[in-house]
């Protein structure tokens, strides 16, 4: 299971650009799945797109003239239009891809005529005709290569199971050079062949998905104005969204804190204070009895003392203020049940809210580790890419961690959102599981 906790790049293909490439990383991820089967369908609605605009427009064309064409235009258009809409739809299920609708806003009046012009005044409706229309050309290319690559490979993995079918099977590899099976197991080397093939189709797949993205975003998406104006839309949004959350934290933060001394270090006080009261009453009739009632009170004192570093660490570490962050994350690690290795590789110290988020989140996740994941090692990274600080901290437990409201993983994505920073969560059952925090730091 993968997640991504904040905003995408409005219209940007970040997400299929940067998945992972590694061969098992590309069998569990769903969208190399999802890919196969958009690009496998995409000739059928190309053709279906090709056809409706080639007669729609024609027909309207022809009509023109007996002023009929005009509104039959106009409700060609509007398909169109709301046909861009479904594509946007259909490359984030297909791809990952967020392409945010970048339509200049339509006239406050109601009338039919303005809204048409509108309509047709709007670079954004001439590029969604552009986009269907290479639908079907794009999409010829895309289903022949789908085809070739996935069939091939399924020929070659399943060239056993196709023996016992037929009783024999010929693979011509050329003119002089072709391969004979007439049992299961004279075919068994195929199928180690038809393995690198799948490989070979899932990478062909992947670079083909990565091309259909950029052509959608580059057509379907905003143009240079209209993508800064929805770029600075997106960003006041996600600054608002983190604000309202960070204040949340806050909040629970202070609730935790008051829950935490009054349920626990008070109670020990209130408890020493009244030994003290008891002790004080026996002091002159029963001296042993007021000893034993004072250290009561002393121990208790120290379980007080106890508590109460240990909430203060909670809110923020000493350590972390004095030594900083690789002192402090190899603390969290010695307490670890299972080894963790620690690499922090910072030139130097980021700001103190930048090493509170960084540190809580490595906190957190090695207590979900300890608590869930079933995992016999883990790692910590730390390091800096540009003006971001990027923790990772890696288990191979048992994975499908999610964030759900109110948990320990949508906790830290609110202490991450704070400073504008975002937590991604990739788990996919079986593991490995990768939390990953970049968080925003200019030195």
């Amino acid at each position: 299971m993968s997640e991504l906790t904040g905003v995408a790049a409005p219209g940007g293909a970040r997400r299929i650009v940067m998945a992972s490439w590694r061969p098992s990383a590309m069998v569990r991820s769903s969208l190399t799945w999802r890919a196969a089967v958009y690009l496998a369908t995409s000739l059928g609605f190309g053709l279906a797109w090709f056809v409706f605009l080639v007669v729609g427009l024609a027909l309207s064309a022809g009509l023109l003239v007996i002023w009929v064409g005009v509104p039959l235009l106009a409700a060609v258009m509007l398909i169109w239009r709301g046909g861009a809409m479904l594509e946007r739809r259909l490359l984030r299920a297909g791809f990952g891809v967020t392409v945010p609708d970048p339509y200049r806003p339509m006239p406050p009046s109601s009338g039919l005529l303005r809204r048409w012009r509108a309509m047709a005044t709007d670079p954004a409706t001439w590029k969604d005709l552009a986009y269907l229309g290479l639908r079907f050309p794009i999409g010829i290319a895309e289903f022949v290569v789908s085809v070739a690559v996935w069939g091939m490979a399924g020929s070659f993995l399943f060239l056993p199971a196709i023996v016992v079918v037929k009783d024999r099977a010929v693979i011509n590899f050329g003119d002089w050079l072709f391969y004979t099976a007439d049992d299961p197991l004279t075919a068994l080397p195929m199928s180690a062949v038809g393995v690198v093939l799948l490989l070979v189709a899932m990478y062909v797949t992947r670079g083909m998905a990565v091309l259909h993205a950029l052509y959608g975003v580059f057509l379907l998406g905003a143009g240079r104005d209209q993508a800064e104006r929805v770029r600075l839309q997106a960003r006041a949004e996600h600054l608002q969204a983190s604000r309202a959350r960070g204040v949340d934290a806050a909040e629970a933060e202070r609730r935790r804190i008051e829950r935490d001394l009054h349920d626990g270090a008070q109670q020990r006080l209130l408890a020493v204070a009244m030994d003290i009261g008891r002790a004080r009453a026996k002091l002159d009739d029963d001296p042993e009895g007021a000893r034993a009632l004072i250290e009561q009170a002393h121990a208790g004192t120290k379980e007080a003392i106890a508590e109460l570093r240990d909430l203060a660490r909670g809110i923020y570490p000493a350590i972390l203020t004095d030594r900083g962050l690789d002192p402090a994350i190899s603390g969290l690690a010695a307490r670890a049940p299972v080894p963790v290795l620690v690499e922090v590789d910072l030139p130097e110290r980021p700001p103190a809210a930048v090493e509170s988020i960084a540190y809580f989140i490595v906190a957190e996740s090695l207590a979900n580790i300890a608590k869930y994941a079933r995992a016999t090692r883990a790692s910590v990274r730390i390091t800096r890419e540009t003006h971001w600080v990027v923790v990772e901290v890696t288990d191979n437990g048992v994975g499908g961690a999610t964030s759900t409201p109110g948990g320990g993983l949508a906790g830290l994505a609110d202490r991450a959102a704070t400073i504008d920073g975002i937590l991604t969560v990739d788990s996919p059952p079986g593991g490995p599981t990768v939390i990953r925090a970049d968080l925003p730091c200019t030195w």
